[in-house]
């Protein structure tokens, strides 16, 4: 069987961890396939970059970080350039020192999901990347973020790549999505072990001019300095990992993909939405919050808001005494099926 890795960034279910890099199983034969982010035949263990003891820490140090990292990557380190980041970790893009290669490589990424989101991927996805018109080469993030702030008030900061946990929920507390300066090399085209330019920019920056789903990711963001805080991580990740990454949601054409996780994936934008074999469930916060989820292979189940209204305000309540019922209960498998849940249908 190939294997295929894929990161899914800022959330894992595991406590007190959240950026993580992790090794998801490909369908037999189906090389493009998996919960692929940046997916290649690969057969690496996970690299789990965790800063538990930094996520308490707002004051933890860069090299503490880096420390954290060293012990627990493959290469022993992050690729991105950290020498020149402020205490956000926040970079200058240096737009002009992408080469000419460079550019012509982000096309080919670009063309490659831009003919598999039609017809998959919901509309207001679609509208937003073709508005911002950066098919023919690497946006730069200036020209992003006017656009961007004029519609939902955020802001693009230049990111040399992972960040510390609470680094990252900062950033969107304050409407602020960072996104990593670099971008792959030819060789990577299929696969990136860590995330590039072109995920963070293409599979999460068009959901943000909608303002309603722009001001969940806000929401989220203080929810993270809160769960910090309330050992609340696990539980708060599984509500990342079920819509930011791999959410479903209604549509008058039927289910359409939201999650970047999916959007930047070859082969679960079709499994998820035609498959018979996975479970779509409507969207419950607590449901969801209880829900393991896989890492090894496509997703089991999936849930669907009805609008990104629903999922705003169904996580606009204090998650403080869920928190606290959740850790009387036990977590619930990720292919499971509670009495009186109603699945949906693909028809």
């Amino acid at each position: 069987m190939d294997r295929q890795r894929y990161r899914h960034w800022q959330a894992q279910d595991l406590a007190g961890i959240i950026t993580t890099i992790n090794t998801v199983s490909s369908k037999p034969g189906d090389p493009s396939s998996g919960s692929n982010l940046c997916g290649k035949s690969a057969h690496n263990v996970a690299i789990i970059v965790s800063s538990a003891f930094l996520t308490m820490d707002t004051h933890a140090s860069t090299d503490d970080f880096f420390a954290s990292v060293a012990t627990k990557s493959d290469s022993g380190g992050l690729r991105g350039d950290y020498t020149h980041a402020d205490q956000h970790y926040v970079v200058a893009q240096q737009w002009e020192r992408y080469t000419p290669e460079q550019h012509a490589l982000w096309r080919r990424l670009y063309a490659r999901q831009a003919k598999l989101i039609p017809g998959r991927a919901c509309d207001v996805f679609i509208d937003s990347l073709k508005a911002l018109d950066v098919s023919q080469g690497i946006p730069q993030f200036e020209r992003t973020t006017e656009a961007l702030f004029n519609a939902t008030g955020w802001q693009l900061v230049a990111v040399p790549g992972l960040v510390p946990d609470h680094v990252f929920f900062e950033h969107l507390a304050n409407r602020r999505f960072p996104v990593t300066v670099w971008l792959r090399e030819e060789h990577e085209f299929d696969y990136i072990v860590e995330p590039d330019v072109f995920h963070d920019f293409f599979g999460h920056v068009p959901l943000l001019f909608n303002p309603i789903f722009a001001d969940h990711l806000q929401e989220y963001g203080k929810g993270g300095l809160k769960a910090l805080k309330l050992d609340g991580l696990a539980s708060l990740a599984r509500l990342y990992w079920y819509t930011i990454e791999f959410g479903l949601i209604q549509s008058p054409e039927g289910l359409r993909v939201y999650g970047a996780g999916i959007l930047s994936s070859g082969g679960e934008l079709e499994y998820c939405l035609r498959d018979p074999q996975p479970r779509r469930l409507p969207f419950d916060t607590e449901r969801v919050m209880r829900t393991l989820y896989k890492i090894d292979s496509y997703q089991e189940s999936y849930f669907v808001i009805r609008d990104f209204a629903q999922l705003f305000s169904d996580t606009a309540p204090d998650f403080t005494p869920l928190y606290a019922r959740l850790k009387t209960q036990e977590a619930l498998p990720a292919n499971s099926l509670l009495p009186g849940e109603q699945v949906l249908s693909i028809d």
